[in-house]
C-alpha cells in the first residue's frame, strides 16, 4: 500500500523514494533517485486495488512511444499486488500557478509565446490521437534554462478519473491558460487552485475588462474561445475550433521567438518541483579577528623603577564603528507603449544633464537720442525718398513747393486720408457707400435665382417619402418558421442514420426533448473514425441566414456551420460561415447574412458519456 512506503525505501528494488511531495486522494507522488541511472525521477503510486489503476497503466502506455522536446516523458509503469506506480521524466523549475501567485501577470507577448509552445505540443499530440486531459497552469513548467515543460501528460487525467479523448477539454484550458498568464485567473474546464475568472450572467468577461493594457488580437481570441456566445465582433482568420489554429494564432502574434526563452529563464526552484542540490553547501564564515586594542597610555612611558606592584590600571574601552547605509534617492522612469499594447520603461538619467547656458545681458536703451556728431544734422532723410534726394532738406516740413502732397517728404509724417481725399476732390466715405450697395445689389440677385431655382424644381418632383428619409437601420434577426431537419451521416456505414426518429425533438422549441447521435468509442477528428456528423436544416426557400443558436447538452461540444444553396452530401470542399465550442448554448453570428436554402450543423468534438462519445443538440433556432 502506498501508506507503507517511506523515505528511503527502495521501489521496484531500483528507485530510491527520497521525498513525498504531495499526498491526496489515496495517491502519492515522489521524488526518487534511479539508482541505475542514477538520476532523479518523478513517481506516481496509488494501490493497485484503485479503480484508476488500469487507466493510469493505460495512459502511461498509450503516451510513452510518443517524442515531444517539451513533454516530460514517460519512462517506466507498472503494477504490483499491492501498488501502481508510473516514472516520469524530473524537471527542474517554477510552475506556471507559483510564478503568476509570486510575480503577477506576464508581459503579454512572453505570456502568447509561453502557451503558443503549450499549443503547438498539444496540436502535435492531437494530430497523433493523444490528448492530455487536464491542460492547467499546475502543468505548465518554466524550466532553468527558460523552456517550457508540460507535465502529466495523460498520467494528470487518469489520476484524476478523467476518460481519455478531451481533445475540446484541452482546447479551452490552453486558452484559458493563456487566460491566465495575462490576468492571473482561472477561466478553464478543468479545476486549478488559481482563483476563478468573474463572470457576468455566466459568461466569463474578457480579459481586456479584468487587466488594462492587453493587446485586443490576444483578448480576441480568449473571448472567442473561451466565450464563443459573447457576442465579440472581432473573429480570427485562424480556426480556433482546433488547436493548430490556436497554435497558428499565437505564433503570428509573438512573431520571431528568439531569446524569449533567455529572458524567462529560471531563477529558483519551484514549493512543487523541488530541486536536487548538486553543488556543496556553503561552509560557516571563518569567525572575525579580534579587534586590535588602543594602546594603553602607559605603553609609551618609561619602565619604573622596580619597587612594590603598582595597582592594575583600567584601559580605555574602544567603541567598534558601524557604518550606516546610504540610501539612495528614488529613480522614476518614463513608460513608452508599443505597437502591442505592451509597456516598457525608459530609466531615468543616471547623470544630471548640464546647465544650459546663462542669458545674455540685454543692451540698455537710452531714454532719448544720443547727440549727433558735430557739423550733423540731428535728423536724415530715409534712403529712396525725394527727401533724400533735394539738397535742401527740411526734416520738420511735410509738404513744399512742387510736391505732392499725398506723399511723404521723408520726415515720416503722412497726410491723413481726409487731407488726401479732399485735394483729389473725392467725397468722404463715398467709396465705402458704393462698395456697401453692391454687396447689397449682389446678395439680392443670389436670393433670387435660389428662389426660383426651388420653384422650379419643386414643381417637377413629387413629395418625399417621410418613411424614406429616416435612417436606414439593420431589423433584429428574427427566427425562421416551419423548419424540417434530416440527420447527415456521409461517412457512416449503410444505412447511415443517426436516429433520425430524434431529429423532430431538435426542432419543437422544448429543451427538455433532444436528438442525439449514436455512443462512439473514441472521439471525432484525426484519431477518430469519422470528421463528425450533424443535422441538415431545410428553409423551405433560399433565405439570408444572419445567426444560428444550437443548445447542447451534456458537456464540452464543438461544431461547425455551413450554409448551402442545396442539400450536401458531405462537407468536404465546404467552407464553414462559423464555429463555435463549449458547454450548453453556442451561437455561430455572422456579421452580414449568408443566403441560402439549407443549413447544416456538423458536430466536431463530443462529451464523453459512460461508454463513449455522444452529442445531444435540445434546440436549434436559425435567424436572418
Amino acid at each position: 500500500m502506498p501508506d507503507s512506503l517511506h523515505a528511503g525505501d527502495l521501489l521496484a528494488r531500483r528507485y530510491r523514494l527520497d521525498e513525498l511531495l504531495t499526498e491526496s486522494a489515496g495517491g502519492r507522488f515522489w521524488r526518487a533517485q534511479d539508482q541505475v541511472l542514477d538520476r532523479p525521477v518523478a513517481v506516481h503510486i496509488i494501490a493497485s486495488s484503485d479503480e484508476r489503476a488500469d487507466g493510469l497503466l493505460e495512459a502511461a502506455r498509450r503516451t510513452a512511444p510518443h517524442h515531444d522536446r517539451r513533454l516530460l516523458r514517460v519512462l517506466d509503469a507498472d503494477r504490483t499486488e499491492d501498488l501502481c506506480y508510473v516514472v516520469n521524466e524530473w524537471g527542474e523549475g517554477t510552475s506556471l500557478d507559483i510564478m503568476l501567485a509570486s510575480t503577477g501577470p506576464l508581459m503579454p507577448r512572453r505570456a502568447a509565446w509561453v502557451v503558443s509552445e503549450v499549443a503547438d505540443s498539444l496540436a502535435r499530440a492531437h494530430d497523433a490521437g493523444l490528448d492530455h486531459g487536464r491542460m492547467v497552469p499546475e502543468n505548465v513548467l518554466i524550466d532553468r534554462q527558460g523552456q517550457v515543460r508540460i507535465i502529466g501528460f495523460a498520467v494528470d487525467a487518469a489520476l484524476h478519473g478523467l476518460p481519455p479523448g478531451r481533445v475540446s477539454a484541452d482546447l479551452i484550458d490552453t486558452v484559458a491558460v493563456l487566460y491566465a498568464a495575462l490576468t492571473g485567473k482561472w477561466a478553464g474546464v478543468s479545476t486549478s487552485l488559481l482563483p476563478p475568472a468573474p463572470t457576468v450572467h455566466g459568461t466569463v468577461l474578457r480579459p481586456r475588462r479584468v487587466r488594462a493594457g492587453i493587446p485586443r488580437p490576444l483578448d480576441a481570441l480568449c473571448d472567442q474561445v473561451i466565450s464563443p456566445t459573447s457576442g465579440q465582433t472581432q473573429r480570427s482568420t485562424h480556426d480556433l475550433s482546433r488547436m493548430t489554429g490556436v497554435a497558428a494564432a499565437l505564433a503570428e502574434f509573438v512573431g520571431d521567438p528568439t531569446g524569449m526563452a533567455e529572458a524567462g529563464s529560471w531563477s529558483g526552484p519551484s514549493p512543487t518541483q523541488p530541486v536536487r542540490r548538486t553543488d556543496p553547501l556553503p561552509s560557516a564564515p571563518p569567525p572575525a579577528p579580534p579587534a586590535e586594542s588602543w594602546p594603553s597610555p602607559r605603553a609609551t612611558e618609561p619602565e619604573p623603577a622596580p619597587g612594590p606592584t603598582p595597582e592594575p590600571v583600567a584601559e580605555p574601552v574602544v567603541e567598534p564603528v558601524v557604518e550606516q547605509p546610504v540610501e539612495l534617492p528614488t529613480q522614476a522612469g518614463i513608460p513608452v507603449f508599443d505597437e502591442n499594447d505592451d509597456v516598457g520603461w525608459i530609466p531615468a538619467r543616471s547623470d544630471s544633464p548640464a546647465p544650459p547656458p546663462p542669458f545674455e545681458d540685454t543692451p540698455a536703451k537710452p531714454l532719448f537720442a544720443p547727440e549727433p556728431p558735430e557739423g550733423e544734422p540731428v535728423r536724415r532723410a530715409r534712403p529712396g525718398t525725394a527727401a533724400a534726394q533735394s539738397p535742401a532738406y527740411w526734416p520738420w516740413e511735410s509738404t513744399g513747393p512742387g510736391n505732392n502732397p499725398a506723399t511723404s517728404t521723408g520726415s515720416g509724417v503722412l497726410p491723413s486720408p481726409e487731407t488726401r481725399d479732399a485735394h483729389a476732390g473725392i467725397v468722404p466715405g463715398r467709396n465705402w457707400f458704393r462698395l456697401a450697395m453692391v454687396i447689397a445689389l449682389g446678395v439680392l440677385v443670389l436670393v433670387a435665382a435660389v428662389a426660383a431655382y426651388q420653384l422650379g424644381s419643386g414643381s417637377d418632383e413629387e413629395p418625399a417619402d417621410p418613411a424614406s428619409t429616416q435612417p436606414s437601420q439593420t431589423a433584429t434577426p428574427t427566427a425562421f418558421p416551419g423548419l424540417t431537419a434530416t440527420d447527415f451521416d456521409p461517412q457512416g456505414s449503410e444505412p447511415r442514420e443517426e436516429n433520425p426518429d430524434l431529429v423532430a425533438l431538435a426542432l419543437d422549441g422544448d429543451p427538455a426533448t433532444s436528438w442525439y447521435t449514436s455512443t462512439y468509442a473514441q472521439n471525432f477528428g484525426p484519431a477518430g473514425l469519422k470528421d463528425g456528423v450533424g443535422l441538415v436544416l431545410d428553409l423551405g426557400a433560399t433565405k439570408g441566414v444572419r445567426e444560428v443558436d444550437i443548445a447542447t447538452l451534456g458537456g464540452p461540444t464543438a461544431l461547425s456551420v455551413y450554409v448551402t444553396a442545396t442539400a450536401p452530401t458531405g462537407v468536404a470542399g465546404l467552407t464553414p460561415v462559423g464555429t463555435a465550442a463549449g458547454n450548453g448554448g453556442l451561437a455561430v453570428s455572422l456579421d452580414e447574412a449568408v443566403s441560402g436554402r439549407f443549413v447544416t450543423i456538423w458536430l466536431t468534438s463530443m462529451p464523453p458519456v459512460e461508454d463513449g462519445f455522444r452529442g445531444t443538440i435540445a434546440d436549434v433556432v436559425v435567424l436572418g
